[in-house]
């Protein structure tokens, strides 16, 4: 084992070359060059690809927790808006951020484990603990979603004006449609995530009623 060589300094050059090169680069070679050692050494830390995504990842989404206030259950919906935003922002933070750290395999328990307080409060309310989780699963899979657009349209791989002239003039709603795309991303993501929320807050009160 290379010396100094630790989980969390192979995880922070990783998030950078992520960052320089984006997911396609990262390469456990490409990792070793950066860090000035031969690819075995990391593989005492992590076995492939996907075990360093997923710590990646981990890491991720312990800046997610650190950034979250947890409310009492009544004020479940800016705990949750709190949540998505906070995702959000660790996504963006990187170079193909929602595409690379999507669907990682928590490799921390202590992460895991900060979860319960959030938990506790739904169900010390009285609710049910599957509500939490879905409306945990609903509000990520919407951030994901929003993220992964928001990173790939860019104004660069889209053109607004190639659009209009393939429609042409008879669908004036397709094409104003286009120009809903490229509103300011903040406030896209405030509205749609008001509409995700909304339909979590239908979903509660059906169980409370």
């Amino acid at each position: 084992m290379a010396k100094g060589l630790t989980r969390a300094v192979i995880v922070d050059a990783a998030l950078d070359l992520l960052d320089e090169s984006g997911i396609d680069a990262l390469t456990l070679r490409a990792l070793a060059s950066r860090l000035g050692v031969q690819a075995p050494a990391l593989y005492w830390h992590v076995h492939n690809k996907q075990e360093l995504l997923d710590e990646m990842g981990t890491e991720i989404h312990r800046r997610v927790l650190s950034r979250i206030v947890v409310l009492p259950a009544a004020d479940w919906r800016p705990t949750l808006a709190g949540y998505a935003r906070a995702l959000r922002a660790e996504y963006l933070a990187h170079r193909d951020g929602a595409r690379t750290f999507s669907g990682t395999r928590l490799t921390d328990a202590a992460v895991l484990r900060a979860q319960e307080p959030w938990l506790r409060s739904w169900t010390d309310a009285g609710r049910p603990l599957a509500d939490a989780v879905d409306a945990a699963q609903v509000v990520t899979a919407f951030v994901v979603g929003f993220v992964i657009e928001e990173q790939e349209r860019t104004p660069d791989r889209y053109s607004l004006a190639d659009r209009d002239a393939a429609l042409g003039a008879d669908v004036p709603l397709v094409t104003e449609s286009g120009r809903a795309m490229f509103v300011d991303p903040e406030t896209r993501f405030t509205t749609q995530l008001d509409m995700v929320l909304d339909g979590v807050g239908v979903r509660l009160s059906a169980h409370t009623s």
